[in-house]
């Protein structure tokens, strides 16, 4: 069992969903994706860092909670030592998206815009100290900008919004926006990674684009309790990298907007130190809290 951490959609779900049947393949077994969305991720993680150490049942963990929720929330039901690292099996750079009532093409012209008219555009995210929060706050940080902070349920009622031009500004995961850029409903300005997406060409990194150093990427691992033996790691981390490596994999994962990215487990475990600490740091400095 795959346990999720979302509900169905989105970059963690799809992840979650474009790993399953190849896995159940190598594995030769069924793998069921479970959707326990709810309370920014510690139901999910909670019931995982709970579950017997036997390979059984596996967290499909998001970024964002793992390395933000221990600097946001001081009672968890959860700690990172109760998840054992198996796999990294996708990351995504983010999409700085606006509605089209935006006066600005470029991520130069929409920085510009935003000093002469401080605090009067607004920004979505998918809750208090998701990604998408805390991203923005190190765009606004960088930038010297000011932009009102709307927090929604997930991408899905924030997508609407920004559609319809009631906020503004959304930066996430192109999976979420992609549709809406190629179509033309939305304006792309950048990605966040250090390379175009595919999904939209045309679009520049924010590098390219004239600010430099601004990254981000959400990223998506499979972690198992605590104290699963090392040799069924093993054998689930190896399994996972060739589902990831099947040719139908990369191609549906292409289609999708996400990219595959497989780390073992100590190159996991030590991205969420690094992560961790980076995050703990921006939490800190622009004050954000899970309320």
């Amino acid at each position: 069992t795959l346990v999720v951490p979302n509900p169905p959609g989105g970059l963690v779900d799809s992840s979650a969903r474009l790993l399953a049947d190849p896995l159940a393949k190598v594995l030769n077994q069924s793998v069921v994706v479970d959707n326990k969305g709810g309370g920014s991720g510690n139901v999910a993680y909670g019931q995982v860092a709970r579950a017997a150490p036997d390979g059984y049942t596996l967290l499909t963990s998001y970024s964002a909670y793992h390395v933000g929720n221990p600097s946001l929330m001081p009672k968890l039901p959860w700690a990172q030592k109760d998840l054992a690292p198996v796999a990294l099996i996708t990351a995504a750079t983010n999409l700085i998206a606006v509605h089209p009532s935006v006066p600005a093409n470029t991520l130069g012209e929409f920085i510009a815009h935003l000093k002469k008219n401080p605090g009067k555009l607004s920004y979505a995210s998918q809750g208090n100290g998701s990604l998408s929060h805390v991203g923005t706050e190190m765009f606004k940080m960088q930038t010297g900008t000011s932009m009102v902070h709307i927090p929604y349920r997930g991408s899905g009622p924030a997508i609407q919004d920004v559609l319809s031009g009631q906020v503004q500004v959304f930066i996430t995961t192109p999976p979420s926006v992609m549709g809406h850029v190629q179509q033309g409903k939305l304006k792309g300005l950048a990605v966040t990674g250090r390379t175009r997406h595919p999904g939209v060409p045309n679009v520049p990194t924010t590098d390219e684009a004239g600010l430099k150093g601004f990254e981000l990427e959400a990223w998506v691992a499979i972690f198992a309790p605590a104290g699963t033996p090392p040799d069924v790691v093993n054998k689930l981390t190896t399994s996972i990298k060739q589902a990831l490596d099947q040719p139908e994999t990369k191609t549906r994962a292409n289609t999708a907007g996400i990219e595959l990215r497989y780390l073992p487990p100590d190159a996991l475990d030590a991205l969420v130190k690094r992560e961790t600490e980076y995050w703990a740091r921006i939490i800190k400095t622009a004050n954000i809290t899970a309320e």
